[in-house]
């Protein structure tokens, strides 16, 4: 075997040409482009999913709360109207927690943890404003807030995956 004589390095040029670079950045452009809308709709599944979630949630404690105030486990509110189920006058009021009884250090019983937010609302807003209520004496096809919150909604407008309306669910 011939040792390689001074001055001959490799015959072929080291490194990537001009076209094989742009060929592989083409590639890479294309996938990226195949691959942005499958991201967006991850990113549109995960805030429905977590829309239904909170949704779920607010609405499990605000009937949560309703039959504790049938039940007699915590302290009717004064202004309540008698014969008729009584619902939270805000949402924030199933995070601070209700009287067990009427004496003045009582326990009190808390239904949410936190408000949970719609994950489609500004960001800037505070969770409990970010909903949009139902008090017990507006009709369903024209809700309105009231002195209570018997249901909530999202107020985002725009259409689901699955062609409902998120303010609908």
């Amino acid at each position: 075997m011939r040792a390689a004589e001074p001055g001959r390095g490799c015959r072929r040029p080291c490194g990537f040409t001009l076209v094989e670079l742009l060929v592989v950045l083409a590639i890479m452009g294309v996938l990226v482009a195949a691959a942005r809308p499958l991201v967006e709709l991850a990113a549109q599944r995960h805030k429905e999913s977590s829309l239904r979630t909170a949704l779920r949630e607010i609405r499990l404690a605000i009937d949560a709360y309703a039959r504790a105030v049938e039940t007699g486990q915590v302290v009717r509110p004064a202004d309540a109207p008698a014969g008729r189920p009584v619902y939270p006058a805000s949402l924030e009021l199933l995070v601070q927690g209700v009287a067990t009884s009427r004496e003045p250090d009582a326990p009190r019983r808390h239904f949410l943890r936190r408000v949970p937010r719609d994950p489609f609302a500004d960001p800037a807003l505070p969770a409990a404003a970010t909903w949009a209520l139902r008090s017990s004496d507006s009709p369903p096809e024209a809700p309105r807030p009231g002195r209570d919150v018997f249901d909530v909604a999202s107020t985002h407008d725009a259409v689901a995956l699955d062609g409902s309306r998120y303010r609908d669910w």
